[in-house]
């Protein structure tokens, strides 16, 4: 189903850092790591930043809100030179690196939507393919590959929002999240040059802090371990190719809804979820996160229903930084997580009585494997489950995994103009994920985003907390 967002390009640019500071003539470079190579091959990740703004006439965005937007992410690219830059693949070189080099930029794309925005930035449920249109694609070769695009989109005396697309060879959640904090400061502070950013919004770029203690070389493991999948793109320079693998997802048969939990929401899933355990497993992690990931990958699981015999496959990614030996500072720049996945029976879920404590049980578990075992337990292997699974027939997988996190605090990007109205994590429609973020109104909530054929997203609804 085609989208019915019409959205007029107004402009194509590239804001490139500013020219009025001399870091911006200088050349950067950084190398990758283990935890970047992990993801070469992965989609790119898409997020729409919302923001509500009633006097948002065609003129006062162009005077005003446009230049300022503009002006501060050539401002905040100084401090984040990488994203400037590309991944580059040179011809002797046995890995891609991240290179600036003068007059790089970052592409820009200025449009105006018709779209109903109160609609695409609630709750509600609509089709998932209307949000595509707001975001930027990547630009990508063989060679070389952007690493994030941008497109700003005016919905008239409604508002606007920042789209912002990422390599995930390049980018985690935690750096872009920080990116955008960092353009909206500078932006909120009145784009002054040669502002500096607070420290915990300031990159860190030296790679020598991570370690990879195995002896296997997992940079280097996991890049030729997708170059010999089918990961790998078919080009004219061996596997050797930089161009983004295309989601495979079916976001057309898709659409959408966001709901949000509370803390009174989790007090009765953690009572529910203990009621049923045995007194050997009251030591279960049950986090917000954890409680959160178990009861919505239950009630995902019983919405698709069919045969209890398929595999489901769920999971996370964990951040490193304060796991690694030495730690790393929470600014680093770069990926810097590890996936935990679990493969398990549709038929333990759909249980009745014990599925949510079933899965409670199988997060809690790969949280406390990930504190007792480290981060490289089983480092080798990582990507098999998601290589085999690409590989089984259709409907024998249903994939559950999560973009995104509470911890990040995706709302507190205010460019001037108020927080972000809604926060989306476009590219969950195409991968079977679902996108998390702290609930918007300060509670201690979270607000999960999902993306359901229309029939799963209503037997979803039809369960989703009525059993806690």
């Amino acid at each position: 189903m085609a989208s019915s967002t019409i959205v007029k390009i107004f402009e194509i640019t590239r804001i490139k850092p500013s020219p009025e500071s001399p870091t911006s003539a200088n050349e950067f470079s950084l190398q990758l790591t283990c935890f970047d190579t992990f993801w070469f091959k992965f989609p790119p990740v898409e997020r729409l930043f919302f923001y509500q703004l009633n006097n948002s006439t065609p003129a006062y965005f162009n005077s005003v809100i446009l230049p300022k937007l503009k002006q501060s992410l050539s401002l905040t690219l100084l401090h984040y030179l990488p994203l400037a830059g590309n991944l580059k693949w040179p011809s002797n070189a046995p890995k891609p690196i991240i290179s600036y080099t003068p007059n790089d930029g970052v592409s820009l794309k200025v449009a105006e939507s018709n779209a109903d925005f109160n609609r695409l930035s609630s709750n509600g449920i609509y089709e998932a393919v209307e949000l595509h249109p707001l975001i930027p694609q990547l630009i990508t070769s063989d060679d070389s590959a952007s690493i994030i695009a941008v497109q700003i989109t005016l919905f008239p005396d409604k508002g606007f929002c920042i789209g912002i697309t990422a390599h995930h060879t390049v980018l985690d959640g935690k750096t872009t999240t920080m990116f955008m904090k960092s353009w909206a400061y500078l932006c909120k502070q009145g784009n002054i040059e040669n502002s500096p950013l607070p420290p915990e919004l300031t990159p860190f770029f030296d790679r020598g802090i991570i370690k990879d203690p195995t002896g296997l070389d997992l940079d280097m493991l996991y890049l030729n371990q997708w170059l010999t999948n089918n990961g790998s793109v078919s080009d004219t320079t061996g596997n050797k190719s930089l161009k983004v693998s295309p989601h495979k997802g079916e976001a057309p048969n898709l659409v959408r809804a966001t709901l949000t939990i509370t803390p009174e929401d989790f007090k009765k899933m953690r009572e529910g979820v203990l009621s049923k355990s045995s007194d050997s497993s009251k030591q279960l992690h049950l986090s917000t996160f954890a409680v959160t990931l178990a009861y919505v990958t239950t009630c995902i699981v019983k919405a698709r229903g069919g045969e209890g015999d398929r595999t489901v496959c769920f999971g996370f990614t964990a951040d490193c930084r304060p796991r690694l030996d030495p730690l790393v500072p929470e600014n680093y720049f770069g990926n810097c997580n590890t996936a935990l996945l679990n493969l398990s029976k549709a038929r333990d879920f759909m249980d009745f009585e014990n599925g949510f404590a079933f899965a409670a049980e199988k997060v809690s578990n790969m949280v406390k494997g990930l504190t007792e075992k480290g981060v490289f337990e089983g480092a080798k292997d990582k990507l098999t489950p998601l290589f085999d699974g690409g590989k089984e027939p259709a409907g024998s997988l249903q994939l559950i995994t999560v973009a995104g996190s509470p911890r990040f605090d995706v709302y507190e990007s205010d460019f001037g103009w108020g927080r972000p109205w809604k926060v989306e994590v476009v590219s969950i429609d195409k991968n079977e994920a679902i996108s998390m973020a702290e609930s918007i109104d300060g509670s201690r909530g979270i607000e999960v985003g999902l993306a359901l054929k229309k029939h799963e997203m209503e037997r979803f609804f039809s369960m989703f907390l009525k059993d806690v």
